[in-house]
């Protein structure tokens, strides 16, 4: 692309009540993935390393970007430290640095009853099914965030009284905290609740647990404001008489895939399953009872709407009213058949030796070949290259290549009969492991001719179904020591293939950085993008793909003499096709105020049938972003084009206007991260 070209389901963000985890470049580098630091005598560095997941961020409102806080991502910009005992269990969850921390033993609470104050920015998960609290529980007070508690067995606090008012030892409570994420555990035998989602605690997801055993499984509300977002699915309730959950003042509580069930026979009778109370807005949906006494039951003030659940052997009230939400206005998702819930269930939801990410648990991939790559010859191959060739022709299932830390100067091209392809740095950080190369569009090949644009970039890919996980992909072209060249645009990534899913990687350059494309005009090519860092000036984002920067930074970048000029996105999005949504994002840069461009269209070769989109919304814009953030190119005027905003918030943000164009909630309804997917739910593999 020349760099002179012209002639001249949504997420709401909310003003911050407690300071999120910054999410600036120099913290990526300390982003933790499976590496064990050891940290403390008790700590062990060696025990038990930190799951591959650790680096998983949560689905439903935890994935909102609110607060101050995008999503919940727990520990991973932290150290990982495997604890066995409870003084290194609360040394690190009281801590005021992020970590990653694995239990890997039975630790028993002292004195019984014991909550430990978890701090912000935590994952506390247990090391296979080996990670068990006993007799207390967690606690997370008014402002902690960005917590996520995952794969353990809390039990066992039961003091003898069944419908307890005098102990209040819960597995875990919330307290005006938010961004939490539970995933994954076995909740049973507490002396209150299992779960307490109190005081305004808000962007809350529970997911793939076991509760049982308990004569209240899971509270949400004790307020009198409606402020709550709560996501529950894919939870077994069992053995509990109330609260499965009793929801009250909720303002958004989505609840789907979740199977509860009273056991014939046994001692303990459920009173109510799922309780609509205050002014709670709850979706209810897809989930399955069985043998429920009053399965579904609302307050006359609150809203509560059910779809696709099933009733086996139910008594009593069986209610639904009023109006809810549509959760696609603030996330992706999607749900599984009733019918399958308990068996999803029974075989899927509480602690596993292994799991996949967020919503795929239920599922397992089959194995994946690894091949590794380290320049200092202890792995297989010394370039990515190498391991990329080593992958056979149309192979039929992964091949991931693990690249250890280092700088690996060269060119890497993933072609299209090589499917199916990860590329992931293994090193605790996305700049541990940094694939470079400072081709330019200009730069002369050595065969006669130059590199054009898309030639030169560092990492090329045209395989389906690839992925790049935890490294940097940089093109290092040097333009102020080549200004006589006639092309400086320098890409670092291209993907010209569908189902491409870049996940917590960093693409950096200057114009012409991310070249996002398809293998033909024709061809459908989606990306997924996600907690990413892309950094650029010129026209950085661009291409023909179906494209989503989803909870991403894009980091502005000034010019090779200092100026502060640029374009983030020039799509060149073919008719009928989705082009580039940025979506619950941060926009930011040491730049000058008001000189960036969101975007402009790229009419690729004077197509005029190409029909150029890009959508930005929920996302935080700095005072980089012009207050007309639109413009023409090469006698193309964008205003004939899809070029608009919903939501954003921040110093660039602007009022609607015809020179600002703003989504209505009805067309942003259909511009939905879910609707550039079409189907496709990347996941880690």
């Amino acid at each position: 692309m020349s760099e002179i070209r012209s002639k001249a389901r949504h997420r709401r963000s909310r003003t911050a009540l407690a300071a999120g985890v910054p999410l600036a470049l120099t913290a990526a580098g300390v982003m933790s993935y499976g590496t064990v630091f050891g940290v403390g005598a008790q700590a062990e560095a060696a025990a038990a390393a930190a799951p591959a997941w650790a680096a998983d961020t949560a689905d439903g409102f935890a994935s909102v970007n609110s607060l101050g806080q995008n999503g919940t991502y727990g520990g991973r910009d932290g150290k990982t430290v495997t604890v066995k005992t409870l003084a290194d269990l609360e040394k690190y969850a009281t801590a005021a640095e992020p970590y990653v921390i694995v239990v890997a033993a039975t630790i028993t609470m002292n004195p019984v009853g014991k909550e430990i104050k978890v701090r912000s920015d935590k994952t506390i998960v247990g090391a296979g099914t080996s990670g068990h609290i006993v007799g207390g529980g967690f606690f997370l007070g008014s402002g902690v965030h960005n917590v996520i508690i995952r794969n353990l067995t809390i039990r066992d606090a039961y003091q003898g009284v069944w419908n307890d008012k005098e102990h209040d030892f819960d597995a875990i409570q919330m307290d005006g905290a938010h961004h939490v994420w539970i995933d994954h555990n076995d909740l049973r035998n507490m002396a209150d609740g299992l779960i307490d989602v109190r005081k305004d605690t808000t962007n809350v997801t529970v997911s793939w647990n076991k509760l049982g055993n308990d004569n209240k499984a899971f509270g949400i509300g004790w307020t009198d404001n409606v402020v709550t977002d709560i996501t529950v699915h894919h939870n077994w309730i069992r053995e509990t008489e109330q609260r499965n959950p009793s929801t009250d003042n909720a303002a958004h509580a989505h609840l789907y895939n979740n199977f509860l069930e009273d056991v014939a026979g046994t001692t303990i009778k459920s009173s109510y399953g799922n309780y609509a109370r205050g002014k709670t807005k709850m979706l209810l949906e897809n989930s399955y009872f069985q043998g429920m006494n009053n399965p579904v039951i609302k307050d006359s003030t609150a809203s509560l709407v059910q779809k696709g659940n099933t009733f086996v052997s139910t008594t009593g009230r069986n209610e639904s009213g009023g109006t809810a939400f549509d959760p696609k206005s603030y996330y992706g998702y999607s749900v599984d058949r009733t019918a399958d819930v308990p068996g999803l269930l029974k075989s899927g939801a509480g602690p596993r030796g292994s799991i996949g990410t967020a919503s795929t648990a239920s599922t397992k991939a089959a194995a994946a070949t690894t091949l590794t790559v380290a320049k200092d010859g202890t792995g297989q191959y010394t370039t990515v290259q190498a391991a990329v060739n080593a992958v056979p022709a149309n192979n039929p299932s992964r091949v991931v290549i693990a690249v250890k830390p280092g700088t690996y100067r060269e060119l890497v091209k993933v072609p299209s009969n090589k499917p199916h392809v990860t590329i992931q740095g293994t090193g605790g950080s996305r700049k541990d492991t940094t694939i470079v190369y400072n081709n330019a569009s200009g730069t002369p090949k050595p065969g006669g001719g130059t590199y054009g644009t898309g030639g030169s970039a560092t990492v090329a890919v045209e395989a389906d179904d690839f992925q790049a996980r935890n490294l940097t992909v940089s093109n290092d072209f040097d333009e102020a020591a080549n200004q006589s060249l006639s092309g400086h645009q320098a890409v670092a990534l291209r993907t010209a293939a569908d189902k491409v899913f870049l996940d917590s990687i960093i693409v950096e350059g200057d114009q012409d950085t991310l070249l996002l494309d398809t293998a033909a005009k024709d061809r459908l090519g989606r990306v997924y993008m996600k907690n990413s860092y892309i950094v650029g000036n010129v026209d950085f984002i661009f291409g023909r793909a179906t494209a989503v920067i989803d909870g991403s930074v894009i980091t502005l970048k000034k010019r090779w003499n200092g100026t502060s000029a640029g374009y983030i996105t020039a799509p060149s999005t073919a008719a009928n096709r989705k082009g580039i949504l940025i979506a619950n994002s941060t926009v930011n840069g040491g730049v000058s105020d008001r000189t960036f461009y969101l975007g402009r269209p790229w009419h690729a070769g004077g197509d005029a049938s190409l029909d150029p989109q890009t959508t930005v919304r929920n996302t935080t814009l700095s005072a980089a972003i012009r207050t007309t953030p639109w413009t023409d190119m090469s006698g193309f005027s964008w205003k004939d084009d899809r070029f608009a905003e919903y939501k954003n918030t921040g110093a660039g943000a602007g009022a609607a206007g015809s020179e600002r164009p703003h989504l209505t909630d009805a067309q942003a309804a259909g511009q939905e991260v879910a609707d550039w997917l079409a189907g496709w739910a990347p996941a880690a593999s």
